[in-house]
């Protein structure tokens, strides 16, 4: 009867990490072996870890990926000119940490927007904030934005999310609000955050692209400083993906 009053208030206080460790520890012989203080230390740690959890579903959820993708099943067969050594040194998310960026270029169906997506899984799982939008969509949102007064506020939430994918970048020269808006994403996440694009275009093509060349300098300028370069070619990983389905074998 006791136990079940515990639970019960446990669970009334919205401490389900704990009340769950709990139903399930005194239903084991061996835990009567433990110290009050060995038991409550494994039921606070029960509870650190279901938040940690319900968090990381959070900003999974939030994040909004395109591909559940992670960095341990990077594929290095395919001859796309795919730095280990430099994915290594992403793993270690000191790039997060002192807000550098990454740009992942290649021709399409090369991984990139893959790739993308597994570096923001790794900073989800690390606990940050993580928002991917193909860049188009991006673009049409914030036109609807200005429509209904909320465009100050989108931009602001950009501004805050601290790992942020652009994805399918200047697929077409942007018109002259897209451009000013990007400007503004890229000088508020300027030193606050990261920012992870992706593009078919090579990275010296994209002033040429922006089409203005004042505001090619300030976003340009402002990418590529202190940025990770991953240039991609080859042919495309699609055909041997589905080759590898096809067989029964992982992508």
């Amino acid at each position: 009867m006791l136990h079940e009053q515990t639970l019960q208030t446990l669970n009334e206080m919205k401490i389900f990490g704990m009340a769950k460790g709990f139903a399930e520890r005194v239903s084991h012989p061996q835990n009567g072996e433990l110290s009050h203080a060995e038991f409550v230390g494994l039921l606070v740690q029960d509870e650190k870890t279901y938040r940690e959890n319900r968090r990381l579903r959070r900003l999974l959820k939030k994040a909004k990926f395109k591909h559940q993708a992670s960095l341990e099943d990077v594929n290095y067969r395919h001859p796309r000119g795919l730095n280990k050594q430099t994915l290594l040194q992403l793993a270690d998310i000191q790039w997060i940490l002192h807000n550098r960026n990454i740009l992942i270029t290649g021709p399409t169906g090369i991984g990139k927007s893959w790739l993308g997506c597994a570096l923001g899984n790794l900073a989800a799982r690390s606990g940050y904030t993580v928002q991917y939008v193909r860049t188009p969509r991006l673009f049409e949102t914030l036109r609807q934005s200005e429509g209904d007064g909320s465009h100050l506020k989108a931009l602001a939430r950009l501004a805050k999310t601290q790992v942020l994918i652009l994805d399918d970048f200047l697929l077409a020269s942007p018109t002259e609000a897209e451009r000013r808006d990007l400007l503004e994403i890229i000088e508020d996440r300027y030193a606050t955050g990261s920012t992870i694009i992706t593009s078919q275009l090579p990275t010296k093509e994209w002033h040429e692209a922006i089409d203005e060349p004042t505001l090619a300098d300030a976003i340009c300028d402002r990418l590529f400083h202190n940025a990770y370069k991953i240039e991609l070619k080859g042919p495309s990983m699609r055909k041997e993906n589905n080759d590898d389905k096809s067989q029964g074998h992982k992508p």
